[in-house]
Parts: C-alpha cells; sequence; structure tokens
C-alpha cells in the first residue's frame, strides 16, 4: 500500500495551490494571501517578504523570501503531507531566460535544512566557527558572505519529520524509508517547479551527509518517474555506501579510510593546514603497507610493531596508547586522546572542536559531541527566529525540529543482505545524462564520514567520457567544514565553477532560434 500511496504522490498532477513568487515584484505581491488548498492543512499560508543583505565587499543583495509548504496530494486530491520549505529568489540578470534553482536537503535522517540554509549557502549566517561551541551563544544572524544566492535560487526542503514537516494523517514513519524518502522528496520539488513555473530551468541539488546519500537516489527518481533532469549535484560530506562507514573492528577497511583524517587532525594541531598534498603519503601508505600489515592481524608481532609505530607517528598520538590497541584506531578513542592530558574530547565531526571531558578519570567516558549536539540549541533558536522575524512565518503549535532523533531510530533501511549505498544510482544517473556534473565535497578532519571513503569509492567509476564531470573536492574542517570563513569561501568558488561548467554544457545543446526545441539526452556530447 505504501509503495502505491507513493506512487500516487510522485506523478499525480497535483493542484496547483498558490505559492510565493520566484521573481518577487507585482507577481508576489498578487500573491501574498495563497489558497490554502485541500482540506486537512495545519501549517500556516505562505509567506512572502522582501529583503536586503549588505556583504563585506560591499554589493547589496536584493531578494525574496517564501516561507511555507508544499502540499502532496493522491490522485484523489487527498492531502498526504504538508513539507515545509524556505526559498530565497532574484530576478533573472539581463539576458538570462530563468536562474538556476538549488534544492538543499540535509541528513541525518532526521535533520532540518537549517545547517545548509544559515550554515552555509544562504543569504543570512549563524555564526559557530571557533574550536568550541557555547549552546547558550547568541543567535543573531548575519549576512553570508558565502551565500549562494548571487548566482542560483536557494529551497531549503525539509523532509517529513524534520524542521515543521509532517504526514497529514500523522504516521510520519510511512514515509521513514530509504525509497518512500527519495519519493516524497522529488515529488516535493517537482512540486516546487510546477506550481512557480521553474520548469525550464537550470535545476541543481545540493545534500549534505544523508541529504549526499539522498542526492542521487533523488535525481534517478527526477529522471525516470517525475521527468525532470538535474543539471548538476553537490554531495556534501556525503555517505555514498553504509557498508564502508562503520565497518566492525576485524575489518581492516574501516582503519584504512580513517587514517588520513587522522593524520589531518595531527597537522591541524602542529599548527599545519592539511591538504591533498601533505597527506599523499599517508593515503599511500593506508592503501598499501598499512593494509598489508592489518591483514597479517594482531598475532603478528612484527607487523604490529611496524604499524603502531607508522600510525603513532602520522596522528601524533602516544606510541604507547597506539600499540595498545594494535594501531588500529578507533574514532571514539582518538577524540578522548587528542586532549586527555587537558581534559577535554574532540567532536568526530570536526576534531578541530572539543569540549570538556564530563568524566576524564573514567576508564570509559561517554560524551556528548562538542560539535553535533552542542550547535543544536543555537541553531533551533536562530530558525524559530528567522522563521517569525524575518520570514513572518509562524508555526506556534508545533515543535521546530532541528534533528529528530526518533526518525533516525524509527528508519527502515531495507531487508537486503547488503548494506545501502548510493554509487549504483550515482553511476546511473551520470551514465544516462552526459551533461550531468556532480562535485563531492568533504572536510579534512571528519571522523563520521570519512573524504577518503569517497575519494575511494570515486576511484572505481568510470570517467564516463573525456569531460570530467565527478570530481572530489576537500577543504579544511570537519563534517560541517564551512564554519570556517576559508573553506566556506572555496567551497563557493568551486560549486560556482561547477555550476558556470554545467550551464555552458547546457547552452551548447540549446536549440538555435527557431529550431524545434527538445532536450535529450541523445543530442548531449
Amino acid at each position: 500500500m505504501l509503495a502505491a500511496a507513493l506512487a500516487l504522490v510522485t506523478s499525480a498532477p497535483l493542484p496547483l495551490a498558490a505559492q510565493g513568487s520566484p521573481q518577487g515584484g507585482a507577481a508576489a505581491e498578487a500573491r501574498r494571501a495563497p489558497e490554502r488548498g485541500p482540506e486537512g492543512r495545519k501549517l500556516p499560508p505562505d509567506s512572502v517578504t522582501e529583503h536586503s543583505v549588505a556583504l563585506l565587499d560591499g554589493r547589496k543583495l536584493d531578494f525574496t523570501a517564501t516561507a511555507g509548504s508544499l502540499p502532496l496530494v493522491d490522485e484523489a486530491g487527498k492531502l498526504q503531507a504538508e513539507i515545509a520549505y524556505i526559498a530565497y529568489t532574484r530576478p533573472p540578470r539581463q539576458g538570462e531566460a530563468q536562474r538556476p534553482v538549488t534544492f538543499a536537503i540535509n541528513g541525518g535522517p532526521g535533520a532540518a535544512s537549517a545547517y545548509l540554509n544559515i550554515g552555509a549557502i544562504g543569504p543570512w549566517r549563524l555564526p559557530t566557527d571557533g574550536g568550541s561551541i557555547s549552546p547558550s551563544q547568541p543567535v543573531s544572524l548575519v549576512a553570508n558572505d558565502g551565500t549562494w544566492l548571487d548566482f542560483t535560487d536557494l529551497v531549503f526542503i525539509d523532509p517529513v519529520g524534520s524542521g515543521y514537516s509532517r504526514a497529514a494523517d500523522g504516521d510520519n514513519k510511512r514515509y521513514w524509508s530509504i525509497d518512500a524518502d527519495a519519493s516524497v522528496l522529488a515529488a516535493a520539488i517537482a512540486r516546487y517547479l510546477r506550481v512557480n513555473e521553474r520548469m525550464g530551468a537550470p535545476k541543481f541539488y545540493v545534500g549534505e551527509s544523508y541529504g549526499g546519500f539522498r542526492g542521487p537516489l533523488i535525481a534517478s527518481k527526477l529522471q525516470e518517474d517525475v521527468g525532470v533532469g538535474l543539471s548538476g549535484l553537490v554531495l556534501l560530506s556525503p555517505v555514498l555506501d553504509f557498508g564502508w562507514l562503520q565497518p566492525p573492528r576485524t575489518n581492516p577497511w574501516g582503519h584504512v579510510t580513517r587514517l588520513p583524517s587522522f593524520a589531518a587532525a595531527a597537522l591541524e594541531r602542529g599548527g599545519r593546514a592539511p591538504n591533498r598534498e601533505t597527506l599523499a603519503d599517508t593515503e599511500r601508505y593506508a592503501t598499501g603497507e598499512y593494509l598489508a600489515d592489518l591483514l597479517k592481524g594482531p598475532g603478528d608481532a612484527a607487523a604490529v610493531a611496524r604499524l603502531s609505530e607508522r600510525v603513532a607517528a602520522l596522528t601524533g598520538l602516544d606510541p604507547a596508547f597506539v600499540r595498545a590497541q594494535a594501531g588500529r584506531l578507533t574514532a571514539h578513542s582518538v577524540q578522548r586522546e587528542i586532549d586527555r592530558a587537558g581534559g577535554r574530547v574532540a567532536s568526530a565531526y570536526d576534531t578541530g572542536v572539543t569540549g570538556w571531558d564530563p568524566d576524564p578519570t573514567a576508564p570509559h567516558s561517554g560524551f556528548e559531541d562538542p560539535l553535533l549536539t552542542a550547535i543544536q540549541a543555537p541553531l533551533t533558536s536562530a530558525m524559530i527566529e528567522l522563521y517569525a522575524r524575518e520570514l513572518n512565518w509562524r508555526v506556534p503549535n508545533m515543535r521546530y525540529e532541528l534533528l529528530n532523533g526518533a526518525v533516525n531510530r524509527g528508519w527502515n533501511w531495507g531487508t537486503g543482505r547488503s548494506a545501502p549505498e548510493a554509487v549504483g544510482a550515482l553511476r546511473g544517473v551520470l551514465a544516462l545524462d552526459g551533461n550531468l556534473r556532480v562535485l563531492v565535497a568533504h572536510g579534512f578532519t571528519d571522523l563520521v564520514t570519512p573524504y577518503f571513503v569517497s575519494k575511494l569509492l570515486i576511484d572505481q567509476l568510470p570517467d564516463y567520457g573525456s569531460d570530467k564531470r565527478l570530481g572530489l573536492a576537500v577543504y579544511p574542517g570537519g563534517h560541517m567544514f564551512y564554519s570556517r570563513p576559508d573553506s566556506r569561501a572555496a567551497f563557493r568558488r568551486d560549486v560556482a565553477n561547477l555550476y558556470a561548467a554545467a550551464l555552458k554544457s547546457r547552452l551548447a545543446i540549446e536549440p538555435k532560434a527557431g529550431a524545434p526545441r527538445t532536450e535529450s539526452p541523445r543530442d548531449m556530447p
């Protein structure tokens, strides 16, 4: 029944409930009192507001913001879900038919899009950089010099169970599975495009963490089920294959994939910014001599001695500590060992962020992550303030879910014998569309989704032509490397280059004046 219901949500010609205009102006003014659409909606009508932010380089950015929800219905017009979203849009430049539009989704599962919105790419940003984060910090937003809004419109979408998004009948769990989630999000994207007449615009997707895992799945559903093609994917700190994420300790692969991140953390503690060049020897060692010695097993004393000595040198950790683990370091133990003398623990999401160990003398200490947990309060408060004060969209009778643990605990990962993976879908969308471009972005000091995992997985994919359309970029910082100003700026430059290349390829296949308009993979180089 669920699969059938989702098929209806995805493919049905959804009735047009008025939304905020993507371009502002008179059209936006005319839509300031949208109709409610199908019965059963609990979220308030959409709110359209006009804004301007001044950037540090002197530019002034004028834009329209729409806060509201996308009602998804079945073929009978019955409401299935309300998907909360925030859209930031600007008028097209001179000579530009339509601006690109980018759909941004976070991960978890259970995370709202606030991390990308006010942490990375929206017009406002909540400052959270530095070596520690306080849950009671001020929540005032500042203009974001790293915003993508000057080269693309932005639509931030919250999956069911996160933010204010909800199932109409209250049964959120039926959407908490890999396939149902991707289907609903593809339907929400299609709905936004139809209602706002953006089907002809260049379309992009950015997803963080599990949102990165979602990216290829959503792109595939949009291509094959909905009839929408994306020009580009930006997968930020993604999980591409869960079989590689947290293998058991007896599997040497997990030690191989995390060693470069442990070494990057050591470089940073020593005052050196990590980069691919300074980590090249570590990467070669990890897949060469280190892996060979790991495969010999902890019973081979000579192998243990060799790898323990080398790992201690690379990670800057106490050689006795490394030998005690036979050179097979765990993320949790490293988090605590990095500053054991100071009684502080490092974040698994960014080893450069630390907090106090609640019980430093205990042999085993349980502690909340000093980044992921500490940032929840300020991000939640800042989003509620943004909705109410700037966007004039208030939801007084519902709780805002920044990171809903119930979603993660209740997620249906499937019943197959293999771990979930998105590499197959990534292969499919790249092979089908010779114009699609993908950027995979990571932070060096992220122990949760190590960059080396994506590097090794990408190496297993063919080129799909002479024009390299799948790239990896790694920046100083962790899972949310964009909290660091230099990394945020470098990331923005790389994304802007990807968009420019994608739009150039798109122009190359645009029909000449007077010719029939066609856009097919057969026409793509």
